[in-house]
């Protein structure tokens, strides 16, 4: 080719057609979306495969679960106990001071109990409580009389003989100062005869699901 423009050298520019972007993002757009597809599948497959029907089954179980009413629960009834003046005690005096066993006595009686013997302690505790006092009596006193005089007098230690008579023994101790004020062991009687509630059982624990092994 002569004239003015002459081409030199050995290599000619070739033409090629212009590529279309947008077809380059479509398809790389795809292409995500069919590996998160993908993904998310398999998750699926794992899912029933490794348990999840197990978490299904565990809250239908729950829902099972009756649902707790508004229905008061009855309460469990408190024991009856006896009346002071169904009580006979007997008075004695285990530490040095003189006249004790009548002061006390007398305390008792104006707070209803039936006062028996009143006098010095045997021998076997004479001297030898170091406590507020020991009450002793049958065994059948230990849910009756002697939960009706521990009110008047916290801190007494009890014991049992074999005696076949219900009158308990009241054996006043080294640190017997007095007895409780008469609101106190009103508070003290009206604890125990206060109706205990009954424990609730509409709890619901979830049951465990059963696995299938291989």
């Amino acid at each position: 080719m002569g004239g003015k423009y002459r081409i030199t050298g050995n290599t000619y520019p070739r033409m090629r057609r212009p590529r279309n972007r947008r077809r380059i993002v479509l398809a790389g757009v795809s292409a995500v979306v069919a590996l998160g597809l993908a993904g998310w599948g398999t998750l699926q497959l794992i899912d029933v495969f490794t348990g999840g029907d197990q978490s299904a089954s565990a809250a239908g179980h729950q829902r099972d679960c009756p649902k707790p009413t508004s229905t008061p629960t009855p309460a469990v009834p408190a024991k009856a106990l006896p009346k002071p003046a169904a009580i006979k005690v007997n008075v004695y005096n285990a530490t040095t001071t003189t006249g004790l066993a009548k002061t006390a006595a007398d305390e008792l009686k104006k707070r209803g109990f039936t006062v028996g013997e009143v006098g010095n302690a045997p021998e076997a505790y004479d001297k030898k409580v170091p406590g507020p006092g020991v009450l002793l009596g049958a065994p059948t006193a230990v849910d009756g009389s002697f939960a009706v005089l521990g009110t008047q007098l916290p801190g007494t230690v009890q014991k049992t003989d074999t005696r076949k008579t219900a009158e308990v023994d009241l054996i006043l101790g080294a640190k017997f100062k007095a007895f409780s004020t008469p609101a106190e062991a009103t508070a003290a009687m009206t604890a125990l005869t206060k109706p205990s509630p009954a424990p609730s059982s509409t709890a619901c624990a979830p049951t465990t699901p059963k696995t299938k092994n291989g």
